[in-house]
């Protein structure tokens, strides 16, 4: 028996939507990081970029467990000396939630260029409302698992 592989140009890709309002934020990422990649499909193939499309609504809505939106910071730097830059998470999630959740899922796909190619399926909103309704979205729920 031979094992078949996926090829790129014979990939199926569906267009799914997931509301963000109160799901833990880490529980989110992992289940779009794995819809993103293919990991959901039979057709799987770890080099190969099978995944769906994903659009993320309700970003602004998101939800962090324990003491983390308290204590937790975003952090980046200028690559200046002293440049480094803290910014509360509860501050950030305010000011840019689509950023937030961009972050967290990309850093759930793997670091290389396929990676890359895999974040471009991923649209993040911060209301429910996107313009993606002509792509004929499916509903995906995911489970709030405590």
């Amino acid at each position: 028996m031979k094992t078949t592989f996926a090829k790129p140009q014979e990939v199926d890709r569906k267009w799914y939507v997931i509301d963000a309002a109160d799901k833990p934020l880490g529980r989110l990422a992992s289940e779009v990081a794995k819809i993103l990649r293919g990991k959901h499909k039979p057709t799987y193939t770890p080099f190969v970029d099978t995944g769906d499309h994903v659009i993320i609504i309700n970003a602004d809505k998101v939800a962090l467990t324990g003491n983390k939106l308290n204590t937790k910071m975003y952090r980046h730097h200028s690559l200046y000396p002293g440049g480094l830059k803290e910014v509360p998470y509860k501050k950030f999630l305010a000011e840019r939630p689509e950023k937030a959740v961009f972050i967290a899922v990309k850093g759930m796909l793997p670091h290389n260029r396929l990676g890359r190619q895999m974040v471009k399926k991923l649209r993040i909103y911060r209301g429910d409302i996107h313009p993606h309704q002509s792509q004929q979205p499916e509903i995906l729920e995911i489970l709030n698992k405590k």
